[in-house]
């Protein structure tokens, strides 16, 4: 495995179009923990649970209805706050519908926290 975000979102989005709402996922690294405390803050997860941190790791994962996709965003694009409304009609469905997540010198942040606080970062992945 290469890429655990795009391993994660494809696992998630497969499981999530079986009806399966509860995901057990290893690998885990740090960015993968970030990015669902986020997607828990935005309500596209209920809750998750880190049950083994041995080699690899393992987590276990409950979405919300709310989770329709996911799917990282590759290559990852260095974006300029200004840039966004681009990489918006690119990736995500409709204005306003889902978040684009970014890796920024002050954590994980989604789009629209982003442009409130005029900060670019490293587009990881999108979420509706």
């Amino acid at each position: 495995m290469t890429d655990i975000i795009n391993d994660f979102f494809s696992h998630a989005t497969n499981c999530i179009s079986k009806g399966k709402f509860e995901v057990t996922f290893s690998p885990i690294n740090k960015l993968l923990i970030n990015v669902l405390e986020k997607l828990k803050q935005y309500r596209y997860v209920i809750d998750y649970e880190i049950v083994s941190r041995e080699r690899g790791g393992k987590v276990r994962v409950v979405f919300s209805e709310f989770f329709n996709k996911g799917n990282a965003i590759k290559p990852r694009f260095p974006v300029g706050y200004r840039e966004f409304e681009k990489y918006e009609k690119r990736f995500l469905p409709a204005r306003g519908f889902g978040i684009l997540l970014v890796s920024t010198s002050k954590g994980i942040k989604t789009n629209e926290e982003c442009k409130k606080e005029k900060i670019g970062g490293v587009l990881i992945a999108y979420v509706y």
